[in-house]
């Protein structure tokens, strides 16, 4: 018997034919739809990260961090962590360089001294809303494959597959 040659995509219906027919697996559907989404989530952040913020010096996780106190305003550690899906220590880690490089600015909050409030600097600003110019045309170009219900289609099914899902204990970096 010859076997199909396997890319990174024809991987996954492989993995749901074979955890059905072979395992028994009645829901094997489900293994291929969270495979896919996975990769695709893989692939466009890559994608975006190579293209538009590695050649502007930054890393995908610090494009979040400066995208979320751009969006968010100044705001304390503890919310961009939770915003940029970073745990603590690692956005601790990340401010060093972003305060270092003078993009981000770093002060104990005026309303409660144990808190650390972060907002970007005037360079952060102009930074940010420059790399989001490339980030958004490269964001352009991959929806472009879908149409605008379909976009919109898409979103609501991302959204009714995560929110509220209260029942699976779904653990999350804090």
């Amino acid at each position: 018997m010859e076997r199909e040659p396997l890319d990174f995509w024809t991987f996954a219906s492989l993995a749901r034919r074979r955890l059905a027919d072979e395992f028994g697996y009645e829901r094997a559907e489900v293994t291929e739809l969270l495979l896919m989404l996975n990769r695709a989530s893989g692939i466009v952040t890559y994608d975006l990260e190579s293209t538009v913020h590695r050649p502007r010096g930054r890393s995908w996780a610090a494009f979040r961090v400066l995208y979320v106190l751009w969006l968010a305003g100044p705001i304390e550690a503890k919310g961009a962590a939770e915003l940029t899906g970073m745990s603590r220590a690692a956005l601790s880690n990340l401010l060093r360089s972003l305060v270092e490089d003078g993009v981000v600015s770093r002060e104990r909050d005026p309303e409660d001294g144990r808190s650390i409030r972060l907002a970007l600097t005037p360079a952060g600003v102009a930074e940010i809303t420059e790399a989001f110019r490339a980030h958004h045309d490269r964001e352009v170009d991959w929806a472009g494959g879908l149409t605008e219900s379909e976009q919109a289609q898409l979103v609501g099914l991302l959204d009714k597959l995560v929110a509220g899902r209260t029942d699976l204990d779904i653990r999350r970096r804090h």
